[in-house]
């Protein structure tokens, strides 16, 4: 019925690489060709299922656990599930994939130079970093582990969101989760 078999794109990177823009990009895209699509966004989360939660290494592993029993429910309900989080530890990201299923888990990795994430830093907080203002900061003051094997790699600095996108839309197509063409972001077809 919804042309499309549920997935978890899991968007790993550090703070300001990107992920959310290009997932609710490739959200409205999705949605846009008729297909059910959500966005799963770490800091939805931690307003409200993962409010517990600090910046600790066991938090963010325990945050990145709950997410992806989230997703690996909204991908069993059929929709193609975009997760925007740091997730800055492998194992973690491998437990997700575990909870998922292989089969079903696609990791993005937005591979974008930390001096750009920092350039860009719309709410300062790598300014606030560096200041020592804020402790365990992934890419400054705590460890950021890259995926060994992504089944994407994205440059947001060297790409648009809307490039960005069709890359996405076909490794979705390739890999035989949409059964028909989702035109790229920014075309019309899409709501906004």
């Amino acid at each position: 019925m919804l042309r499309q078999r549920g997935c978890v794109l899991w968007f790993t990177g550090l703070s300001g690489s990107g992920k959310s823009t290009v997932a609710a990009a490739l959200e409205s895209a999705l949605v846009g060709a008729g297909h059910a699509a959500f966005v799963l966004d770490g800091d939805n989360l931690r307003h409200g299922l993962n409010s517990d939660l600090g910046f600790s290494p066991e938090d963010r592993s325990e945050n990145i656990r709950r997410a992806g029993e989230v997703a690996a429910l909204f991908a069993d309900a059929g929709l193609v599930t975009l997760t925007a989080f740091i997730s800055p530890y492998r194992a973690d990201r491998e437990s997700a994939r575990a909870a998922v299923g292989p089969e079903r888990f696609l990791e993005i990795f937005l591979d974008v130079p930390l001096e750009v994430c920092e350039r860009r830093d719309p709410k300062q907080l790598y300014r606030r970093a560096r200041a020592g203002e804020i402790g365990e900061f992934t890419g400054v003051s705590a460890p950021y582990e890259p995926p060994a094997s992504p089944a994407l790699v994205l440059d947001t600095s060297a790409a648009d969101v809307s490039e960005c996108v069709g890359r996405l839309v076909a490794l979705l197509r390739r890999r035989g989760f949409l059964a028909d063409a989702v035109p790229p972001a920014g075309t019309g077809a899409a709501r906004a």
